[in-house]
């Protein structure tokens, strides 16, 4: 049997993206997105952290992320970040039996700006797809009914320093 993949986050599947409208928490503040969230997460700064939340767009957020002065942890936790971050998207009942929906195609953030790390680099294959595991990881936990109870912001918890 032949595994189905959904390779974009654009279209129908548009809501896998983290730019998709779904407010979470990041260290006791509420951001309008995933994208928000993460990027404002590299700093340890508050006003750089609220021009990132503020930002009009996700994309706009994406942006001021690279101009942030990073956190020394942000290599080591990132990943955790975004875990964190996504559980508490997909906590949303609509979103998360949208996720369940999925069934078990293999989520690839196929993308065409050259993200590796995050995706797949549509132009060479490239890519280790990290999103695209978190996003699998979490709609296993879903499955097995164990889903997210954790609720937001428990980055403190995990870290130890927001």
């Amino acid at each position: 049997m032949e595994t189905r993949v959904i390779v974009e986050f654009q279209g129908e599947y548009r809501w896998l993206s983290n730019f998709w409208p779904s407010p979470v928490e990041y260290c006791g503040v509420v951001y309008p997105t995933v994208e928000h969230a993460y990027q404002a997460a590299k700093t340890l700064l508050p006003g750089e952290r609220r021009r990132v939340r503020e930002a009009e767009t996700p994309g706009k957020a994406k942006r001021l992320g690279a101009t942030l002065t990073v956190r020394s942890d942000w290599e080591d936790i990132k990943l955790s970040v975004m875990l964190n971050l996504v559980r508490q998207k997909f906590s949303d009942p609509e979103l998360g039996r949208k996720l369940l929906g999925t069934g078990d195609a293999l989520l690839v953030e196929g993308n065409r700006w050259g993200d590796r790390f995050w995706g797949v680099d549509l132009r060479t294959g490239l890519g280790e797809n990290h999103l695209g595991k978190i996003l699998m990881r979490v709609r296993d936990e879903l499955r097995a009914n164990r889903g997210w109870t954790g609720g937001r912001g428990d980055f403190v918890a995990v870290h130890g320093r927001c």
